[in-house]
């Protein structure tokens, strides 16, 4: 029970992550040099632990009930139906309302106010979609093993801050409540837990280290895409290239010498 207990409360903390995005965006926000970076940072950090710490785990937990052959194309395997369930997923949501398709803010203040409401309560409901299979990734990494989630978990917070601005920009300028504002921004993040709970409760009598190998190559197949399709693709609209890149390179140094340091 302690070790759900665990995984759950790490699911939480990195969706709430959406409602530290929605206080920056009512209480003055950030530099945008500091955005770049930290989604380069984030980027770095999935895409270093994903294929050097997620993806050899996956196999590994495999082995356990299949042959070395099978195991890696089980991987293999898992890691692409990852990404295309995120790839669906993102694909099914609006490009108008998707916080991960190009939009201008700027463009969004000149709506009027209902659209403008409009817009936030979609993207709130686009983000929740998108986070609640990153919630139910998180937790059953964290159920087996809590120090392969902490950087897991650690990322996708990073990444959740921006989409909380996304949420609570439109909302903040078409009502003038920051309450409404971080409401939104907060609930939206809240579907990671609730795709934790909600996955857990259906998949609990099927788990077995096969189930766990191939959640966890999925996990590396979302996080890699979300990497590359999201985080490095919006910290470059923020117009700092090399602070990015400084960012994903600084995050794969920070991720490999934290696991070496584990070891």
């Amino acid at each position: 029970m302690e070790s759900i207990l665990i995984a759950f409360s790490f699911t939480v903390l990195a969706g709430l992550a959406t409602g530290v995005g929605g206080l920056l965006a009512i209480f003055g926000g950030t530099s945008r040099q500091v955005l770049s970076a930290a989604l380069g940072f984030s980027a770095g950090v999935m895409v270093y632990v994903s294929m050097i710490e997620i993806l050899p785990k996956a196999v590994g937990s495999l082995l356990e009930e299949r042959s070395e052959s099978t195991s890696h194309w089980l991987a293999a395997a898992g890691f692409f139906a990852g990404i295309a369930l995120i790839a669906i997923i993102d694909r099914f949501v609006p490009e108008s309302v998707n916080p991960h398709e190009p939009t201008s803010t700027v463009d969004e203040e000149k709506r009027r106010e209902h659209a403008l409401l409009r817009m936030g309560t979609f993207t709130a409901l686009a983000l929740a979609l998108h986070n609640f299979p990153e919630g139910f990734a998180t937790f059953l990494a964290a159920l087996d093993d809590p120090r392969v989630a902490i950087p897991i978990v650690v990322a996708i917070a990073i990444h959740n801050v921006p989409e909380g601005i996304a949420v609570a920009v439109p909302v903040y300028h078409a009502t003038g409540s920051r309450m409404k504002a971080l409401g939104y921004s907060t609930l939206s993040g809240l579907a990671e837990p609730a795709g934790a709970l909600i996955g857990f409760a259906i998949l609990q009598p099927f788990i077995t280290p096969t189930l766990f190998g191939i959640v966890f190559a999925a996990v590396a197949g979302i996080m890699v895409f979300i990497s590359f399709d999201e985080l490095l693709p919006t910290a470059e609209k923020y117009g700092y290239h090399h602070h990015s890149v400084y960012g994903l390179v600084a995050g794969m140094a920070v991720m490999a010498v934290s696991l070496l340091i584990m070891m």
